[in-house]
């Protein structure tokens, strides 16, 4: 399978050893990551080629799957999830791994480097690799539905559209300032 990999400087060491890991497991490696360490870099753009590459693979028909990395992980997994097409989930331990692909589909996945050990951090991205969506109707419906919106900006019906003894719907539309 070909892994894409994007980091800043905060997971640089990570991203390093991560390739190592992967290529030893036949795996080939794209790191869109940078070349040095620079403690001053800027994850978007990085872990956002990461992103677009998973998505321009994985529509050619290549078999690809993202990790990207950063101190916590949360702005690599916003940024790549500014790309169309990428649903990027958070891994904080084997659960969450499994799930992402399990029940999201997740073809990229973000890990913080400065939260996890390396042992870790690899055991996380094994089980995200080796684990395939289950296609069950539930959550095949709700990606596409993600995907929907991605492309269209539709949503489905609020249930609460239109209800009035709902404190959490907005009645502006009866309010008369003049009635006080």
């Amino acid at each position: 399978m070909r892994i894409h990999l994007g980091t800043d400087h905060a997971g640089l060491e990570f991203s390093t050893q991560i390739q190592h890991h992967l290529a030893s497991q036949g795996h080939e490696i794209i790191d869109h990551g940078p070349v040095e360490y620079d403690p001053l870099d800027d994850y978007p753009a990085f872990c956002i080629r990461a992103a677009q590459a998973v998505v321009r693979d994985q529509a050619a028909g290549i078999e690809a799957l993202g990790v990207v990395f950063g101190g916590s992980g949360n702005g690599e997994q916003i940024a790549a999830n500014k790309v169309l097409g990428v649903r990027a989930a958070l891994v904080w331990n084997i659960s969450t791994a499994e799930l992402a692909r399990e029940h999201n589909d997740a073809n990229v996945i973000s890990i913080g480097a400065r939260q996890h050990t390396f042992e870790e951090a690899a055991s996380f991205i094994d089980r995200f690799i080796a684990t395939p969506f289950s296609g069950e109707e539930r959550h095949a419906r709700r990606i596409g539905q993600l995907a929907a919106f991605e492309q269209d900006g539709v949503l489905l019906p609020d249930p609460r559209a239109g209800r009035h003894d709902d404190p959490m719907t907005d009645v502006s539309d009866s309010f008369d300032p003049e009635a006080g």
